[in-house]
Parts: C-alpha cells; sequence; structure tokens
C-alpha cells in the first residue's frame, strides 16, 4: 500500500523541522523529505541528513532536467523537494513528511491533490 504525503507549510522559523524530527522519531511509518538547497550549511548541519547542499549550478541543472517535485527561491537561495526521494518513499508505504515553505507547498498541492497539508505560524514574541 502506498504511503501518504503529509505537507508541513510554515515561514523560516515557525519550527517545521523540530516538529518533523519529534514525529519521525515517535513513528517508525513516516519518514522525513530532506531537501536540496544552493545556500551553504550552517554550523551543526549534515549534508544528506539535514539538506543536501549542492552549488547554484547544481541545483539549476536539476532544476532543468525536472527532478523536483517542487522548488522555491527563498531568502536568495534555492530549496527543493526531490521527486525520487518523495515517490520511492510513497511507493514501500511510508508515510512523507515535507516541511517546506508555502510557494513549495502550493506547488505540491497542484500536483498531489488528495493529499494531506497543515500550516503553522510563527511563534508571537
Amino acid at each position: 500500500m502506498a504511503g501518504n504525503l503529509i505537507i508541513i507549510s510554515a515561514p523560516s522559523g515557525a519550527g517545521k523541522t523540530t516538529l518533523v524530527r519529534e514525529v519521525v522519531k515517535r513513528d517508525r511509518g513516516v519518514r522525513p523529505s530532506v531537501s536540496y538547497t544552493s545556500r551553504a550549511p550552517r554550523d551543526q548541519e549534515r549534508n544528506g541528513i539535514d539538506y543536501f547542499f549542492v552549488t547554484r549550478d547544481e541545483f539549476e541543472a536539476m532544476v532543468e532536467r525536472g527532478e523536483f517535485i517542487e522548488w522555491a527561491y527563498v531568502h536568495a537561495n534555492l530549496y527543493g523537494t526531490a521527486r525520487r526521494q518523495v515517490e520511492e518513499s510513497l511507493k514501500f508505504g511510508y508515510d512523507v513528511l515535507l516541511a517546506i515553505d508555502v510557494q513549495g507547498a502550493e506547488q505540491i498541492r497542484k500536483i498531489f491533490l488528495t493529499r494531506s497539508a497543515s500550516s503553522i505560524l510563527p511563534p508571537i514574541l
């Protein structure tokens, strides 16, 4: 049975990554989608765990080859979700959590019309 695609959408700093990590820790049937980005890694970020870090040229080539199910330009960098990674996880019955911004969520909704989506708001200071 195919898994479900679940979108967690919010602006930067709202806690998408934290939410996804907690769900994945508690449910073995859920897989996070690891996004690709053209930005440099921050302290403690690991390639293939937090993001796949690629150059802008590599990212743009992936866009040209249609390798992303969604991608967006956010804060002067490119971010995207690899089609193959998501489709393989779904095919093997895993539920996939996408922690993406609003632009990406809109693209995904057009492709996967029957999937689930949630939006979260950043904390109010």
